[in-house]
């Protein structure tokens, strides 16, 4: 059995896990719901940058991505933000969904599985 590490553990979820060299992230949403798409893609982006240097992992060991869209016709949008983010000759296995989101301000939501080191 591997070692399991949690990171920022609150009551209901925590941010992230780290089991057997792979980090886990929780749903990352937008602290600021004012912003449009573009905005809070960036917002969220910038978190998955924070979370995987905090667990020692970086965007180029991302292993797999779930994007949830609040709007599925903003995707053009979201993917110009994330074109600019993601490092070239990385790009992971994505998939991109509309979904229902659990607060009406969020416009995405961004699942990350990485390679830690």
């Amino acid at each position: 059995m591997g070692t399991l590490q949690r990171f920022h553990v609150g009551p209901r979820l925590s941010e992230m896990a780290v089991h057997n060299g792979t980090v886990y992230l929780a749903g990352q949403v937008a602290d600021d719901t004012t912003q449009d798409i573009r905005g809070q893609t960036a917002q969220v982006l910038a978190m998955v940058d924070r979370l995987l240097a905090e667990a020692g992992s970086d965007k180029t060991r991302i292993l797999m991505t779930q994007i949830f869209l609040a709007d599925i016709h903003e995707i053009g949008t979201m993917n110009e933000v994330w074109d600019a983010w993601i490092a070239a000759g990385h790009t992971p296995p994505r998939a991109t969904v509309q979904a229902a989101m659990a607060d009406p301000g969020y416009r995405i939501e961004i699942v990350v599985t990485a390679a830690v080191g």
